[in-house]
């Protein structure tokens, strides 16, 4: 990912991504199932989706009940004083973006109430982010591509010609499908070989390297 012509902008995932907030989000979601007295099923299903389309859509102890209202209290369940980590690169990567001009949209299951809480903490550089898509700017969320295909239109690039950066297959598919051409994974939550079948065309273990590219 060279500074490119080849990359017109920047397409990021939030969490798992750029901070590193996975063991939190998880923990969220034992509590939450162990509230319930429901048996804690494979996370893995949540990770990159937003939780009310994963209520919605999977069989489980749930089936039947609001999954907006069901998502409103995994949210309830994490800790208010935890402070996730900015995944390694991620400040240099969105400095590196801005000082040289290239556009950068935050593409993210996440609500902007969570947002807003990782850029007043471990990420101030959201704050700064030119576009930011949120799982209340679409109808439906990752694997869908209408969250990459909003950025794209917001931004004024060709999908083809942005670089995407997801840490969950269903995030990878969503920019793949969305005809986003440079699809980098993340490490941080599944390994490079799930990343790779589910479409990314390389993998990285943090962002550092793609920080240096860029500059």
């Amino acid at each position: 990912m060279t500074r490119p012509s080849r990359a017109a902008a920047l397409l990021l995932d939030l969490d798992g991504t750029l901070v590193d907030t996975e063991p939190m989000h998880r923990a969220a979601y034992r509590r939450f199932f162990e509230g319930h007295g429901w048996e804690v099923p494979d996370l893995s299903l949540f990770t990159g989706r937003r939780a009310a389309d994963v209520f919605a859509t999977e069989a489980g102890p749930w089936t039947g009940e609001d999954g907006h209202a069901l998502a409103r209290e995994v949210m309830a369940c994490i800790d208010p004083e935890a402070l996730p980590e900015p995944v390694p690169g991620a400040a240099a990567l969105l400095e590196a973006a801005a000082r040289l001009g290239v556009p950068v949209a935050i593409v993210t299951s996440a609500g902007p109430a969570w947002v807003r809480r990782l850029a007043a903490g471990p990420l101030p550089g959201l704050a700064d982010v030119e576009v930011l898509v949120t799982a209340e700017d679409v109808t439906d969320g990752k694997p869908d591509p209408a969250g990459y295909d909003l950025a794209c239109r917001r931004l004024g690039v060709p999908a083809a010609d942005a670089v995407a950066v997801e840490d969950s297959p269903a995030g990878v598919r969503a920019a793949v499908a969305a005809g986003v051409d440079t699809v980098v994974g993340v490490t941080t939550t599944w390994d490079a070989a799930a990343l790779a079948a589910a479409g990314a065309n390389r993998a990285v273990g943090d962002l550092r390297v793609l920080a240096e590219e860029l500059t």
